[in-house]
């Protein structure tokens, strides 16, 4: 429901699909960016029912689920990871690919909204080790585009991997256009 109405009030105030998702593949791992505000989650939301993606999750700590609005979590796509385990983060999740025979995960690639140095590898390193692509998609706030670019299948060339990513989420502005990413490509 809240997809539903967040899907509509992106329509109403002009937000626009730019480019086709591959609905044909079931498991991904889905780099969004530039994260720069809070509002890219309402645009997440209402993106996943817009285009439209089944499937899809996003990662939360574990106590977010175990307390009284994990239901509330759950339902709007959460999966949890329990940080304080023995096992890895980048294996942990991982792992959750083999548990779903469709499972789509959206990640920031810069693990923060606020301006960084660099991209965090994390999403990277899920994708290679659960042997899925990357899908890139950007919230252009400028243009009110959601942006679906370049699948990436991670490969022994890390930098040049990295280079394709960077060239992409460059030319997106996220809310707050100094805070993006424009400055590491």
């Amino acid at each position: 429901m809240i997809g539903f109405i967040l899907s509509l009030w992106m329509k109403i105030t002009g937000w626009k699909i730019k480019g086709s998702f591959p609905d044909h593949i079931s498991k991904m791992v889905i780099a969004v960016g530039p994260h720069t505000s809070a509002w890219d989650v309402v645009i997440g939301l209402g993106a996943r029912k817009m285009i439209p993606i089944k499937e899809a999750y996003f990662l939360g700590k574990k106590e977010l689920f175990d307390g009284p609005f994990g239901w509330f979590f759950r339902a709007m796509g959460g999966t949890a990871v329990d940080r304080f385990s023995s096992q890895g983060m980048v294996a942990q999740v991982a792992d959750k690919f083999t548990q779903h025979d469709v499972f789509r995960l959206a990640m920031s690639p810069e693990g923060t909204r606020k301006k960084v140095d660099k991209l965090r590898t994390g999403f990277y390193h899920i994708a290679k080790l659960a042997n899925v692509p990357v899908q890139l998609i950007g919230f252009d706030f400028r243009k009110k585009e959601v942006i679906i670019g370049e699948l990436i299948y991670p490969s022994s060339d890390e930098a040049a991997d990295f280079k394709k990513i960077l060239s992409f989420f460059a030319e997106v502005e996220g809310k707050i256009p100094e805070l993006g990413l424009k400055h590491l490509a």
